[in-house]
């Protein structure tokens, strides 16, 4: 054994520097291209933000314009991509699933080019999930309403009706809220697979991959679940204090670079709030068993400071906007596809090989042993 620290999952190492976003996490703080995110998602459209991403400045109107009408033009699936989600769909594969094997062949007729690669992705994401729900549902896939937005045409394509203003306000500051956030394991794994100078496709699919995991982007469903079964509840602490004495998580509580509350929980708080406003009967249940969570986890485990985290109002805001609980996670990399590409981009600027170091534990010098012998 070396003297060499060893930092398992890579905590707290240092391996790049980004302009992208920077989190505080004791003081519960997160900035989007430095812009505080409650700021950002408060105001700026799905297309702004991108643009931000990618330019490292907000757009004016006509680069705005510009910008949009480019990502309309790149909606439609490629045929073999279209073919392989529809196929997807037929033989009952799960969401993520298809989405991999979507964004897999999303590019594959066009030529590499890592900038054009990004706007075409963040693009068909959406198209591609929404053709996988509709055909997993028996229904004829739509194709993209090229006079509605980002948020808009996604919404239009799951159900086939336009959205209320208030549907598109409210994935807008979700799209917004979540579309980059460090060097979570999804992003890590797309710069360490842009490093090896893959094309891009290669590392959104990879990054894709690593958001399936319940550890990374897969929980707000699960969220979903403990809210309505609670909603009804006579006894929210007695239930959620046995889940906890049955040593369960709670879903949607904590978060491992938050030593406060997670502040995109936060602005989808709030987004919900005027979502709900009028008929709040379940953002009014939400609270309270956050509420009742929050004070549970306190005294269970006072050695923790278990808030909200993201994924607890992203279930309460996803939910009422219409979204299917099983395309939380899909919608989550609907938006975070931007925060992947716009880090492949900063990646290839100054390219080094990822290539970290493992300690051996393992023995040396071991004698070979013939087959007939062992």
């Amino acid at each position: 054994m070396s003297d060499e620290e060893i930092h398992r999952g890579l905590a707290d190492v240092t391996v790049t520097e980004t302009r992208l976003s920077d989190i505080d996490g004791e003081a519960g703080q997160l900035w989007i291209a430095g812009y505080p995110v409650a700021d950002l998602a408060a105001n700026a459209t799905y297309p702004e933000t991108v643009y931000l991403l990618l330019h490292d400045r907000l757009p004016d109107a006509e680069e705005l314009q510009s910008f949009e009408d480019r990502l309309c033009s790149y909606r439609t699936l490629p045929e073999p991509c279209h073919d392989a989600v529809v196929a997807a769909a037929q033989r009952g594969a799960g969401p993520m699933a298809a989405l991999r094997m979507g964004a897999a062949t999303a590019t594959a007729v066009e030529p590499n080019d890592p900038e054009a690669d990004a706007l075409r992705l963040i693009a068909r994401l959406p198209t591609i999930t929404a053709t996988y729900w509709r055909v997993l549902q028996g229904q004829e896939p739509l194709e993209p309403r090229l006079d509605l937005g980002h948020a808009a045409n996604y919404l239009y394509m799951l159900t086939g009706e336009e959205p209320t203003d208030a549907q598109v306000a409210g994935l807008e500051t979700y799209l917004s809220t979540v579309v980059d956030h460090g060097l979570n394991a999804s992003t890590f794994t797309a710069r360490t697979i842009v490093s090896t100078e893959s094309e891009l496709v290669s590392a959104i699919t990879g990054a894709i991959g690593a958001l399936r995991g319940d550890l990374h982007g897969g929980a707000p469903d699960l969220v979903l679940e403990m809210l309505e079964s609670l909603e009804e509840s006579e006894d929210v602490r007695g239930e959620l204090g046995a889940r906890l004495e049955a040593g369960e998580r709670l879903m949607g509580f904590g978060h491992r670079v938050y030593g406060a509350r997670d502040p995109r929980a936060a602005v989808l708080e709030d987004a919900a709030a005027s979502f709900y406003e009028g008929e709040d009967d379940f953002f009014a249940a939400a609270k309270a068993i956050e509420d009742v969570a929050t004070d549970l986890l306190a005294e269970h485990r006072p050695d923790l400071d278990l808030e909200t985290n993201v994924e607890f109002y992203t279930a309460v805001l996803l939910h009422g906007v219409g979204i299917p609980p099983e395309l939380f996670t899909p919608t989550f990399a609907i938006s975070r596809v931007a925060g992947w590409s716009a880090h492949c981009l900063e990646q290839l600027e100054d390219n080094r090989l990822i290539r970290p170091r493992s300690e051996f534990v393992g023995e040396h010098d071991r004698g070979w042993v013939p087959l007939d012998e062992r």
